[in-house]
């Protein structure tokens, strides 16, 4: 699908600076917005806004459709009446650069709990039935995602395939059993998402109202200890006595990883998928299309073909590469919903197999700045050797660097290589050449994560791939977006014909 030619801005809402100690869909972004309208970018790129799990990574949630509810906006509750001045008064001292995950999860919670109580105590008619019609429409997830969750509770947060057989199983008098006794439990975790999209529907009109697209993301596999992995696990590589993973996904060894990377979920039952023509993803994708307006596809090279490990390895060694149906999974996705705004993840190591399945169906590729310098002119993320429009340009992503950490950290020879590339520095620091390297290009987007377009250093890392712990935490600070900053983005965005008044604000499709 040919795209019009726009930058923008990658920016999860975790990292809005917010009393609350995590950033939500409250004023900030609404703010966010503005920044981009008057910078003239038209695209606002987030991480995939799930409900996270183990290590708070978006990339591992409890639902593939769910939203996270650590991003309901208190105030925006306060103003609905379903919160008092007085709720969100006593506000922990929360720290202003990073959020301290379990801390937040606490007190949100309480003030969730409390949200929930009002409506049942005093909802209008009209809002009792706005959430009936709400979790009817949606119950095709919904229904099972709140089930699981007040499960999840119930079991002190154990993965679900340790839970008693019968429940874990759903065998039909388990489940029964538990719906009633945890009914309010599972209202509860609809109402939740109940308010996370009247939320974030208000924040993306707003967006488009303002002629700013949503770019969102799809991770390719689900986390095991999911809703999706219990309500379908037919549809998932399991062991049929445990429900343990049976084939792991991951990556095989390579240049940068000895013993690969071995990511534990399940990969997919392909050949059951193709059964029903893959509904599950149609579901997935059709919801998806609800709340943004462009998607990008994690790993999509896992839709030609993925690397399988058997249960029981700890490193991602002795996998195997198996083909997947990524033809006739787009064709039947085509067919279902039309011809979709997808961008293919493809890094790493891509084969002509992945090539072909991209430009198949004329999805843009990737490329990476950082990756640009480091051997001869053939290099492909180099600009002039893009060899047609058809791409989306980076700086660096969520999982690299700052531009700022990234040039730091090269020796002095190797900064030497980017500046003799680049013909010198245009004076305002690396950050501000590579965006400008990145506008110039013919690549039809050109996407900046928010720390480059401030120029922080290493500190403002928000994933190191490959360490557990302190991923996914950082913020921006109350003030950094000033007009100054505004201005000479929206002048280079400017000189290279990406702001919307040079450009037809249609798509051609």
């Amino acid at each position: 699908m040919p795209f019009s030619r726009a930058s923008g801005i990658l920016l999860h809402p975790t990292s809005f600076p917010s009393p609350f100690g995590i950033g939500d869909l409250g004023q900030e972004a609404y703010n966010f917005v503005g920044f981009l309208q008057d910078s003239g970018q038209k695209i606002w790129q987030v991480l995939p806004l799930g409900p996270t799990g183990f290590g708070n990574s978006p990339y591992q949630c409890y639902s593939a459709i769910a939203g996270n509810p650590l991003l309901i906006s208190p105030d925006k509750l306060k103003d609905q009446g379903l919160l008092s001045e007085e709720d969100i008064s006593n506000i922990p001292e929360f720290p202003s650069d990073r959020v301290d995950f379990d801390s937040v999860v606490q007190f949100k919670g309480t003030l969730l709990k409390t949200a929930y109580q009002n409506f049942q105590k005093d909802a209008s008619e009209e809002q009792q039935e706005a959430f009936k019609e709400f979790y009817t429409s949606k119950a095709f997830w919904l229904d099972d995602y709140a089930f699981f969750m007040a499960l999840k509770e119930a079991h002190e947060g154990a993965s679900w395939h340790t839970w008693d057989k019968n429940i874990a199983h759903r065998q039909p008098a388990a489940l029964a059993e538990w719906q009633e006794r945890l009914a309010d439990e599972i209202l509860y975790h609809k109402f939740l998402q109940f308010l996370f999209f009247q939320q974030w529907d208000k924040l993306k009109s707003y967006a488009n109202e303002q002629g700013i697209e949503i770019f969102g993301d799809i991770p390719i596999y689900v986390s095991h200890d999911s809703s999706d992995v219990w309500a379908h696990p037919e549809i998932f590589s399991l062991d049929p006595e445990t429900y343990e993973v049976y084939l792991m996904a991951g990556v095989p060894p390579d240049y940068f990883s000895e013993d690969g990377q071995l990511w534990g979920n399940p990969v997919y039952e392909w050949e059951k998928l193709e059964e029903d023509h893959f509904l599950w993803w149609v579901q997935r994708i059709q919801s998806m299309l609800d709340m943004v307006d462009l998607i990008r596809i994690d790993h999509f090279r896992g839709l030609a073909a993925y690397w399988a490990v058997p249960q029981g390895e700890t490193t991602a060694r002795n996998g195997e590469w198996v083909t997947a149906p990524g033809e006739a999974f787009f064709t039947a996705i085509k067919e279902k919903l039309g011809t979709l705004p997808i961008i293919a993840e493809d890094l790493g190591v891509i084969t002509p197999d992945v090539e072909e399945l991209r430009d198949k169906f004329e999805f843009p590729g990737m490329k990476i700045l950082h990756f640009a310098f480091d051997s001869d002119s053939d290099n492909p993320y180099l600009p002039f050797n893009y060899n047609s429009p058809n791409w989306v340009v980076y700086t660096g992503t969520h999982d690299n660097n700052t531009t700022v950490g990234w040039f730091n950290k090269r020796s002095a020879e190797e900064q030497e290589r980017v500046h003799r590339f680049l013909g010198g520095t245009w004076g305002n620091g690396i950050h501000w050449d590579l965006i400008r390297l990145a506008m110039s290009s013919v690549a039809c987007m050109a996407i900046f994560p928010l720390q480059d377009i401030l120029g922080l250093g290493e500190e403002a890392i928000m994933n190191q791939p490959g360490i557990p712990d302190g991923n996914w935490c950082w913020r921006y600070q109350a003030g950094a977006l000033t007009s100054e900053i505004s201005d000479r983005l929206r002048e280079v965005t400017d000189i290279y014909g990406r702001t919307p008044k040079n450009q037809d604000e249609s798509k051609d499709t």
